[in-house]
């Protein structure tokens, strides 16, 4: 049991304004393992102006300065590596063995790289009788999802610090534990008071007056599209920055050419990791008619090889979905599945010998048409889509034809005709032939997935404001 009773604020732990606490459930066993504090708007109130007080400071600390406690975060999550990856897999379920390499070992390589990335500060561009200066947005508000917790608070953080902001972070209640023992870590190393704050709490109450607050000079959000509109609404009044990373139904175009059995075996795993809960899972699998019904045979065949079992045994490919309520959504998703005529292959239900916890089995829809809800609506659950084209021309068309616009994949016969198509799909990323996540490449999406971009130079650039100086 981790039991935390006070906010991270102006670098102590203080007692909250707000009331009562928020228990955290692990959904392997539907037990309580920890519990947080409910913040309320006076603690945002005063997380807010702690970091507005210690931004001038910070902003003017030194680049290296500001790399040398980046690096420092960097060592802490190293020698704690074990067991913040203990506490995502209690917290959220997913299996242990995902949670160190996705969710601590990527978050530690991004961190670092933006040790690097905070020289660009410095650097001043001549153009014409102009000074260009880079300077740090202001006061961040980050408002976290919690499927990836960790690893996408860290693709906010890092940058944020890097360019001389001061951050307010709001965790996900579903999976806040992960956050206090990040703020353990920032105590640690001795960032400056008010550089962190973390707020826990309720979105509706928190991370709403987050949005509206007037000394908030941006604020960045991951999560649902609906949530990512109300937070863009709440910050409109005061103009500041929004960064927006939501929804997807990525698709992973299969060429008549491909290596079939790589590429549908790829993309089989690619939907379950995580049971689904990925905003990138290239959730329609879209298939030559010419060889439709083998891959059908590859992708059933893949699924049902999958071991679900418990986060903690390192066997298990995939655990329980993170709630009761996320378990409720994709069950519901899977009957209309049925309904709006898709054949279900395999999966469709809650796993035998799963009594307790929130398992459903990852499950397989065929002949699935791109008009049905399943296949245009986000589902965040380990169902995928097949869905038959007649030729390329039809299968970019199938493939844009979305709401969301965040990731892609194609698998061809080479890396010419991969790239090709890749640069006719409106999507942030495309993954070629199995090509692997770069923290150093921008990562954002198109349409209603999104606007700015996190990791690499152009996540750095999300929290810099551009000065030109005549002279």
């Amino acid at each position: 049991m981790r039991e935390y009773s006070r906010l991270y604020i102006d670098g102590a732990w203080q007692v909250p304004s707000g009331q009562g606490m928020a228990e955290v459930i692990d959904p392997a066993t539907e037990q309580t393992i920890g519990r947080v504090p409910l913040g309320a708007e006076a603690d945002v109130e005063r997380a807010v102006m702690a970091a507005r007080r210690a931004f001038d400071g910070w902003s003017r600390t030194a680049s290296s300065v500001r790399a040398g406690y980046i690096t420092a975060l960097a060592a802490q999550l190293k020698s704690r590596a074990a067991e913040m990856a203990s506490v995502i897999t209690d917290e959220l379920g997913m299996p242990v063995q995902w949670c160190q390499a996705v969710q601590v070992e990527g978050p530690i390589a991004g961190l670092e790289q933006y040790a690097e990335l905070a020289g660009l500060m410095d650097e001043v561009r001549e153009v014409g009788n102009s000074l260009v200066y880079r300077e740090a947005v202001g006061v961040c508000a980050f408002i976290n999802p919690w499927n990836y917790p960790l690893h996408q608070m860290i693709g906010k953080l890092a940058p944020a610090l890097a360019a001389g902001c001061t951050v307010v972070v709001k965790p996900s209640q579903e999976t806040p534990l992960h956050a206090f023992l990040l703020a353990e870590m920032i105590e640690a190393i001795g960032l400056p008071a008010g550089v962190f704050n973390l707020v826990s709490g309720p979105g509706a109450k928190v991370g709403e007056a987050l949005a509206r607050h007037p000394q908030v000079d941006m604020v960045s959000f991951t999560g649902s599209t609906g949530a990512g509109v109300r937070v863009a609404q709440a910050a409109a009044p005061t103009v500041k920055r929004v960064c927006l990373e939501l929804g997807g139904k990525s698709p992973l175009l299969i060429t008549a050419d491909a290596d079939l059995h790589a590429a549908v075996r790829h993309g089989v795993q690619d939907v379950m990791i995580n049971s689904g809960q990925t905003c990138t899972a290239l959730t329609r699998m879209l298939l030559p008619a010419s060889r439709y019904a083998e891959a059908l045979e590859i992708a059933e065949a893949e699924t049902r090889a999958l071991v679900m079992g418990n986060p903690r045994d390192p066997a298990s490919f995939l655990g329980p979905m993170c709630s009761a309520g996320q378990r409720r959504t994709v069950l519901d998703y899977i009957r209309l599945g049925q309904e709006e005529g898709a054949r279900l292959l395999c999966g469709g239900d809650a796993p035998a010998g799963f009594e307790r916890g929130f398992y459903v089995a990852p499950t397989l829809f065929a002949d699935v048409d791109n008009r049905m809800r399943i296949a245009q609506e986000e589902i965040f659950g380990p169902v995928l889509c097949l869905i038959p084209y007649a030729d390329e021309a039809q299968a970019l068309a199938l493939a844009n034809d979305s709401p969301f616009g965040l990731s892609s994949a194609v698998w061809a016969g080479s890396r010419e005709h991969g790239l090709a198509l890749a640069r006719q799909l409106r999507a942030g990323q495309c993954f070629i032939n199995g090509g692997g996540f770069n923290y150093q490449a921008p990562f954002g999406g198109y349409k209603q997935s999104g606007n700015g971009r996190e990791w690499g130079e152009e996540g750095l650039a999300e929290f810099v404001e551009v000065k030109a100086v005549q002279c």
